[in-house]
């Protein structure tokens, strides 16, 4: 028989994958038991909800808990858990348990899709995103369903733990209450295990899997150590920086006792690290504060994670590189490694055109939804690095935002890992001819 003679490469699948969950969802949120009133839900808040929950945003254009029913809530729980560990990886495990052979393509595909360097050992390395998640996402969900039971019926506090667990731990800021955990502001258990969940969930499967066959420092790989020490110092300076800003806010900080001021500011430099809850009203902040949240929201988590964001190992690349360059050095060294050049190139490509896009749906929405420049910047941002946080523009979206910020929540979950998968291939080509080099006036 003769070979079907366009073969999709690994990219395609991704985004042909993730398009079809994305349909699946909205034809199933569009269903009337989706829906608390018996009536459907609009297919344009169907397929923004939809995009949200696999894209593990969290941005909304209704509320959850008013608008959809326990089957509604069910479907968005099941896209965030497909969205968060990739239909690919879920995919592999079920064919794993039924005794499937995994191909060399389906291998590739999977280093796609989890962000690895080689195919080898990927399939082990899916194995221990299963066991992890599970481990993880159980753990938050005793804990939660623990203190929730403390103001709501057992059943109900179960699910809310479940629920809320594996939104935090897939980094999709989703949630059952009207006001995020605003409520929860002064709650330490909650506020610890939100962060903790996204946190382990942000840092990337492969960092996991690393510190937990290593248990050494000094014998992790360098992505590691780049991740670890950049999530560190990125959560340390959010909340001080936060902390400051907010202090003498009276709408925010300037209120609460010291220890919940602290724990408020930790709590909000965690979470745009692509996760989307809050404890604060985000429109209440200082706009110089929502311009730092905006830069966290754009860098993001890390590679094969379960986040969005350029990734905190290009913002270490870029940030190394930059260092080099000042300091007069010619290599770019991090942990005593020299960075190859090309990582570099590729880093500073995706923040280009992550840039280039941000801009662009920005100036787009200016025009469409006669917002404030602040306000729509934010959001736009917040789809991008698939966060969540809003400053209330999205439920007020036209039609033609919701879909560009629909497109922007999708490119935000695969346009950087294709997008380093086409310049890796381009950057590998050896060319035939090179033309002469000559220097240009740069600074």
């Amino acid at each position: 028989m003769r070979e079907w003679p366009f073969r999709l490469r690994p990219p395609q699948i991704m985004v042909l994958g993730f398009g079809l969950v994305i349909a699946t969802g909205t034809l199933l949120l569009s269903l009337p038991v989706a829906s608390q009133t018996g009536h459907p839900v609009a297919v344009i808040d169907a397929l923004f909800t939809a995009t949200s929950a696999t894209a593990v945003t969290g941005l909304n254009t209704v509320d959850t808990q008013t608008t959809y029913s326990l089957f509604g809530e069910l479907v968005i729980l099941a896209l965030i858990q497909t969205g968060g560990l990739g239909f690919m990886t879920l995919s592999t495990l079920v064919a794993l348990l039924i005794g499937k052979r995994i191909t060399l393509r389906e291998r590739l595909v999977m280093q796609e899709a989890m962000n690895q360097l080689t195919v080898e050992g990927v399939v082990r390395l899916s194995k221990y995103v299963l066991v992890f998640t599970l481990l993880a996402e159980g753990l938050g969900a005793v804990i939660l369903s623990m203190r929730f039971s403390r103001q709501m019926p057992l059943g109900q506090a179960i699910y809310f733990g479940i629920f809320h667990s594996v939104s935090a731990f897939c980094n999709a800021g989703f949630d059952l209450f009207s006001k995020s955990l605003v409520d929860y502001r002064g709650d330490w258990v909650v506020n610890l295990v939100i962060t903790g969940l996204i946190i382990t969930g942000g840092i990337g499967f492969s960092v996991v899997a690393d510190i937990y066959t290593k248990r050494s420092w000094q014998r992790l790989s360098l992505h590691s150590k780049i991740v670890i020490r950049t999530t560190l110092w990125l959560i340390l300076a959010g909340t001080l920086i936060i902390l400051a800003l907010e202090y003498t806010n009276a709408k925010s900080l300037a209120p609460l006792p010291l220890s919940e001021k602290v724990l408020a500011a930790y709590f909000q430099a965690v979470t745009p690290r692509t996760a989307g809850f809050n404890t604060l009203s985000i429109a209440d902040l200082r706009p110089v504060t929502l311009l730092f949240i905006i830069i966290l929201m754009f860098i993001g988590a890390s590679p094969g994670s379960t986040g969005g964001g350029i990734k905190t190992s290009t913002f270490a690349a870029i940030a190394a590189a930059v260092w080099t360059i000042i300091r007069g050095n010619v290599d770019i060294e991090v942990f005593g490694r020299r960075l190859p050049r090309d990582t570099v190139l590729k880093a500073l490509a995706i923040a280009a055109v992550s840039m280039l896009l941000v801009v662009t749906v920005t100036g787009i929405l200016l025009i469409t939804e006669g917002a404030e420049l602040e306000t729509v910047l934010f959001e736009v941002t917040s789809a991008f690095g698939t966060v969540g946080l809003s400053m209330g523009l999205t439920p007020r979206l036209t039609v033609i935002g919701k879909l560009l910020i629909s497109a922007t929540m999708f490119t935000g979950r695969v346009g950087p890992l294709t997008l380093a998968f086409a310049i890796a291939q381009r950057l590998g080509r050896q060319g035939v001819k090179h033309y002469p080099e000559e220097r240009i006036i740069v600074g």
